[in-house]
């Protein structure tokens, strides 16, 4: 059954996002997918990225309609900046033009003392998390500045408060992004291009199936005033409203915080 943030989701009606192409990385879980899946029923033209996940990618796919001039899947390790201008120019080549990029992919890589990783270790969690926003969005930036468009980066609830045991790194990659965020929205404005971002807080998605324990899940619930763990959907309305010009033109280097209330800052 749809959750209630899905059915809003589906009913709404942003005219100017129809035939925007739009690059999800990050897209073939989570929060990922459902904003690619968001972005499709505004009639935009969705690139699928993904790295390893490739049944869950082509679900997301047949679920746009499969391969076509509306979507496509474009695969690549966003931690290796070559493969971030691959996945950039693949996307510019298959629809002649790119709107919005998405900066969504990211993991933890595993819950370890900030003091005890190895260099190996935190390179990868800073190339996966931080890195690619950037080598993403450089890679971008010539072909969304064509014509104007729009960067939204998922940051984290954990660039604000630290993260919890084991996440530190992470968050201090979030927390990257979030400058990045504030940042590159100056540098790029004056080209037409609105950067902004989106710090969801815990949400139940395959990240915490992965890192986070039920009865972790259930504390972290108790504390937050909506009384409830966020899903995947109730993301989505904010990439599309911070996507679409007509309602959020004179939104520039913005976080929106979507946390039931967890963080108030």
């Amino acid at each position: 059954m749809a959750s209630p943030a899905a059915s809003s989701n589906a009913r709404l009606v942003i005219p100017d996002l129809a035939d925007k192409v739009v690059l999800v990385t990050g897209a073939s879980t989570g929060i990922g997918a459902a904003v690619a899946r968001g972005f499709g029923a505004q009639g935009a033209r969705v690139a699928v990225h993904y790295h390893s996940s490739a049944k869950e990618a082509e679900a997301v796919l047949s679920d746009l309609g499969g391969a076509s001039h509306k979507a496509i899947i474009v695969k690549g390790d966003l931690s290796d900046p070559g493969q971030c201008a691959a996945i950039v120019e693949q996307t510019a080549r298959h629809f002649g033009r790119i709107d919005g990029l998405i900066n969504n992919a990211g993991l933890m890589l595993g819950r370890v003392n900030s003091l005890e990783a190895s260099d190996e270790h935190f390179s990868k969690v800073f190339d996966l998390n931080a890195r690619s926003v950037f080598a993403a969005t450089r890679a971008a930036a010539p072909w969304l500045s064509k014509q104007g468009g729009f960067v939204i980066n998922t940051t984290s609830i954990a660039a604000r408060n630290g993260g919890a045991a084991g996440a530190i790194l992470y968050a201090a990659a979030k927390g990257f992004v979030s400058t990045l965020t504030h940042g590159q929205a100056k540098e790029l404005i004056g080209k037409k291009v609105r950067v902004n971002g989106v710090a969801p807080g815990v949400i139940t998605t395959p990240f915490h199936e992965r890192y986070t324990t039920p009865e972790q899940l259930e504390t972290i619930r108790l504390g937050i005033p909506a009384q409830r763990l966020g899903v995947a959907e109730d993301c989505v309305g904010v990439y599309l409203f911070l996507a679409s010009e007509a309602l959020s033109g004179y939104i520039v280097g913005q976080i929106i915080e979507v946390n039931g209330g967890q963080l108030m800052p």
